[in-house]
């Protein structure tokens, strides 16, 4: 039976560079851990719908070009991102809904999120480069956190850009089903217009009720 790794110290980086490349994973590659995973998640703050993370293992002689991190790229720029990654890399794709998030918390279920789509690669990583501070427990391998991880290194980049694609469409769909919530245009976020349509409509199945405005601090009055 596999047992988890314990994760190494989190290299917490405070200025990014330029734009991501490949020098984690080459440095890692010299150290014998390899191949390289980097993983990234979509959807923390939304009000509704799912935190979808992604697991990205690239081939070093065919990385594409343009990665970089998902919010600073364009709707067409990730969508052609999107579908090269899939046909060139090696992904996997899991998500947290609203139950499992209103459940665990958040940074719980994001967490557990990332490890879900780690541990689904048909590949097996000996090293995962997580975007931002925590690492998953529950791992099988060593993983390491990187601030920044989507502007550092092109493997979290991909991830980002495979969860935030895949994330959109699902919200996209999600729309047809709740129409009158317009999650196609505001993709769950608490946008006054998604505000306003909560207030008409109340919340639906896709709401994460353990967020403001929709968690209900106080208790319910004595009759």
């Amino acid at each position: 039976m596999k047992k988890s790794m314990p994760p190494d110290s989190p290299l917490l980086f405070d200025a990014p560079p330029a734009g991501p490349d490949f020098l984690m994973e080459l440095s890692a590659r010299k150290d014998g851990q390899w191949p390289v995973a980097g993983t990234d998640e979509a959807g923390r703050g939304p009000l509704a719908g799912p935190v979808v993370a992604a697991a990205v293992i690239l081939d070093p002689d065919n990385i594409p070009d343009g990665l970089n991190d998902s919010k600073q790229l364009t709707l067409s720029e990730r969508e052609n991102l999107f579908e090269v990654i899939l046909s060139t890399a090696t992904v996997a794709i899991a998500s947290s809904g609203p139950k499992r998030i209103d459940g665990m918390n958040i940074l719980r279920a994001s967490l557990d999120a990332m490890r879900r789509s780690v541990l689904s690669l048909s590949l097996a990583p000996r090293l995962v480069l997580v975007d931002g501070r925590d690492v998953p427990p529950g791992l099988l391998c060593h993983g390491r956190a990187v601030v920044k991880g989507d502007a550092r290194s092109v493997s979290i980049a991909a991830a980002s850009i495979v969860a935030k694609v895949t994330r959109d469409r699902m919200m996209a769909r999600a729309g047809a089903v709740f129409p009158a919530y317009g999650f196609a245009h505001h993709v769950g976020y608490a946008t006054v217009v998604h505000r306003r349509n909560i207030e008409i409509h109340g919340p639906c199945l896709l709401h994460r009720m353990s967020f403001r405005p929709l968690r209900k601090d106080e208790p319910p009055a004595d009759d």
